[in-house]
């Protein structure tokens, strides 16, 4: 008879002794639960953002009308505390001395403001585009936006 006892089996690890355990481990938690309050304010701040982002370029890439106008500039200056933007008064005329109404308007560019304000006083014809809707007047406060300017002769 054969002792098993004692015998030396080749399938069994030969240092069972020396591992360690196995230890029952809990399924790691997703990354969305483990970082749920950092996504619910990203979301709640990003989404608005980038609602208000898309909506500016929408707004200033549209344009509502464009046209001409004459009269004299009567005020040039450049306004805002964190936005600095250039407005304008243009007092268009009936006849020579009379005026019949101002046009409010916006310059983007500087030099054309500074050619804009150069002209005032002198009768001009300001190139304008009109965009509806946008979302803060950090772009400026009207909605008339001057893309060019020239000098008419009197």
């Amino acid at each position: 008879m054969v002792d098993s006892s004692n015998s030396n089996d080749e399938s069994a690890p030969k240092d069972s002794a020396r591992r360690a355990p196995v230890q029952p481990t809990t399924p790691q938690k997703s990354f969305a639960r483990r970082n749920w309050g950092k996504l619910t304010l990203l979301i709640g701040l990003g989404v608005p953002a980038a609602g208000l982002v898309i909506w500016t370029a929408v707004s200033m890439t549209y344009t509502y009308s464009a046209g001409e106008r004459a009269g004299f500039v009567q005020k040039m200056s450049r306004k805002g505390w964190v936005c600095k933007t250039w407005e304008g008064t243009l007092y268009t005329d009936i006849a020579k001395g009379f005026r019949s109404d101002s046009f409010n308007f916006t310059v983007r560019s500087d030099s054309i403001a500074h050619l804009v304000d150069s002209l005032s006083g002198k009768r001009v014809a300001v190139r304008y585009e009109q965009h509806v809707g946008l979302p803060t007047s950090c772009l400026g406060d009207t909605q008339y936006f001057v893309t060019g300017v020239r000098a008419i002769p009197e």
